[in-house]
């Protein structure tokens, strides 16, 4: 047996923030953005909305799809840098409100990798045989750290919710291989500053990840013993889309064979890819017997990628 996704769901606020309206309060245009980062719109969670409201709809949603009750649940995984509090976690919150009290539970901060992190934590207890149904969210509200008056960051970013149930599935499906890699030398480059505030350096995150995404999507597939032209979709961390590209364009593979949430959504990051997934699956561009690639990068600095052959 092989351990893969069997479940998706995901969440965004009903508020659409455009980049005409970002126009009112900072030094941009929508010509701007759009040309240098592919974003048109964002969604932004009410002041009373956190993070924890958006995981639990994602989670719900995630259930029903796999056909799974909260009390099957075993562990609860949580990416996040943004959780509602340092403690209780987002995950504990929602094991709560799910009902899911069978279940362990623990945030993981990884940044907008931290969903790659999570489905591979998770795979690891599948298939020692401790846990039969893990669920992993990837969720932030990224609006509630984004400085508005810095045009360089604030015309990026968004909040919402992605998840995925984990388990068994047939014998040559699941998760295929992975990496998962960190440079802490980086951190300076992107951080949460003394104001609560995200700091990024633009320059040297965009040189990062146009060499990082590229590179770990091959790593995996090389570890998969495929090659490029066996890639039937790419989802990529929605960040920027010339990022995006840059990985595309290093497998390969036609521009409708990978996922492109960016212009709706923004960057969410722990929340971007999931939610790209679940986008895709629900248009039907995923197939059972499709081989998918996911790739992030984020805050650490952090990557990671994941090769896996859909299906139950």
């Amino acid at each position: 047996m092989g351990v893969g996704i069997i479940g998706m769901g995901h969440y965004a606020p009903d508020n659409i923030v455009t980049n005409k309206d970002l126009e009112k309060i900072v030094d941009t245009t929508d010509e701007w953005i759009r040309s240098r980062t592919g974003i048109e719109e964002r969604r932004i969670a009410k002041d009373d909305e956190d993070s924890s409201d958006m995981a639990f709809i994602a989670a719900e949603r995630a259930l029903e799809d796999a056909g799974v009750s909260a009390e099957e649940i075993d562990l609860i995984l949580v990416a996040t840098v943004t959780p509602d509090t340092p403690f209780p976690s987002v995950a504990c919150m929602i094991q709560d409100r799910l009902g899911a009290k069978h279940a362990a539970a623990m945030d993981v901060g990884a940044a907008c990798a931290g969903f790659m992190y999570g489905i591979i934590m998770g795979k690891q207890f599948i298939e020692t045989n401790d846990y039969k149904n893990i669920l992993v969210v990837g969720v932030d509200k990224l609006s509630k750290i984004t400085d508005w008056t810095d045009r360089n960051t604030c015309v990026l970013l968004g909040d919402g919710a992605g998840a995925a149930v984990l388990s068994k599935v047939s014998d040559g499906n699941g998760i295929l291989s992975f990496e998962l890699g960190a440079n802490g030398a980086g951190g300076k480059e992107l951080y949460q500053n003394e104001e609560n505030h995200l700091v990024m350096n633009g320059r040297e995150v965009f040189r990062f990840a146009v060499r990082q995404m590229p590179q770990s999507c091959v790593n995996v597939i090389e570890k998969a013993g495929l090659s490029k032209e066996d890639v039937d979709y790419l989802v990529p961390h929605q960040a920027n889309i010339r990022i995006m590209e840059a990985a595309r364009e290093r497998l390969g593979i036609a521009e409708d064979k990978m996922a492109k949430t960016i212009q709706h959504y923004g960057n969410n990051s722990s929340a971007s890819i999931p939610i790209a997934l679940s986008h895709s699956l629900q248009a039907g561009k995923i197939k059972d017997g499709d081989i998918v690639v996911l790739v992030g990068f984020g805050g650490g600095l952090t990557w990671g990628a994941v090769s896996l052959k859909w299906g139950k």
